[in-house]
């Protein structure tokens, strides 16, 4: 009887093991629970041709895939740059510094670095021409300590800053998120699970739409980072279609006798290319 107790217990044990475990698509076991990962070559011909490095990572929500060129890469911090906006938007509407889509930053007639900026821009505005200056406001009104605590609840990367860089740090210093990291706040902030309100997270989600048609609904943020000439890009967001969400986290450094100039629009159209090969869009 104790021997069969014992044959019956190994038997179950083996069950549960076999269970609590899948491969995935590059033959890696990994724990059920755990979202899979699989290696596309073809995003890393996306960005060979465009004479790019860095890696795309894609979210599949409703299989939990990730899907990416460059594991390794989406795995490293870097600054946020731009896309910080995302975050910044929240906060200064839940500090009750920015009241809709519709508030006004007020130009100061001073020369700004693009001439698009020089100009009163309403929230949605600001946000899709990335006014670096309207945003800086908008961080110096939150302050030092609010930021801080806000972004300790976001649970947002490893943001470094203090009092006298608290309307720079996502540009330069030694903030970090990784692409993983992005995806996994995008999906938190989609999913209502971000402790902010409905009125900022309806808000926000309007300024995030970049294209909307009968196929599908894109939303996303770019960011540019550049220091001492070197420059990293990035393009992140979500896209619906078919009943369905997708995350992404693009991030991109020139390769050389790359042509700079062209650099804000490839991010968004790298991405793109790389949600045709999973045929999310047609």
């Amino acid at each position: 009887m104790i021997f069969m107790n014992k044959r019956i217990t190994s038997v179950l044990m083996f069950l549960m093991m076999s269970i609590c475990f899948f491969i995935n698509g590059r033959g890696q076991q990994i724990n059920a629970g755990q979202e899979k990962r699989i290696f596309k070559p073809g995003f890393q011909q996306i960005l060979d041709s465009a004479n790019l490095k860095g890696s795309i990572l894609v979210y599949d929500e409703q299989r939990q895939i990730y899907f990416s060129n460059d594991f390794k890469w989406a795995e490293k911090g870097r600054l946020p740059a731009s896309t910080f906006k995302i975050v910044n938007s929240i906060i200064g509407i839940e500090a009750g510094i920015i009241e809709n889509e519709k508030s006004i930053f007020k130009w100061d007639g001073k020369k700004r670095k693009l001439a698009v900026w020089e100009r009163d821009l309403n929230l949605k505005e600001a946000f899709q021409e990335s006014c670096v200056p309207c945003y800086q406001e908008v961080a110096r009104k939150i302050g030092f300590s609010r930021m801080q605590q806000y972004l300790k609840n976001l649970d947002y990367g490893n943001m470094q800053f203090d009092t006298t860089t608290v309307d720079l740090f996502w540009l330069e210093g030694n903030s970090k998120i990784s692409q993983f990291q992005q995806i996994d706040f995008l999906k938190r902030f989609y999913f209502s699970k971000l402790p902010i309100s409905k009125k900022t997270e309806s808000i926000v989600k309007i300024l995030l739409i970049v294209d909307k048609n009968n196929s599908y609904s894109l939303s996303g943020k770019s960011g540019w980072a550049m220091r001492d000439g070197y420059n990293n890009g990035w393009y992140v967001g979500y896209i619906e279609a078919e009943n369905k969400v997708y995350f992404f986290a693009v991030n991109i450094d020139p390769k050389q006798n790359f042509d700079i100039d062209y650099f804000a629009q490839i991010r968004k159209e790298i991405t793109l290319k790389a949600l045709m090969q999973l045929r999310i869009i047609k």
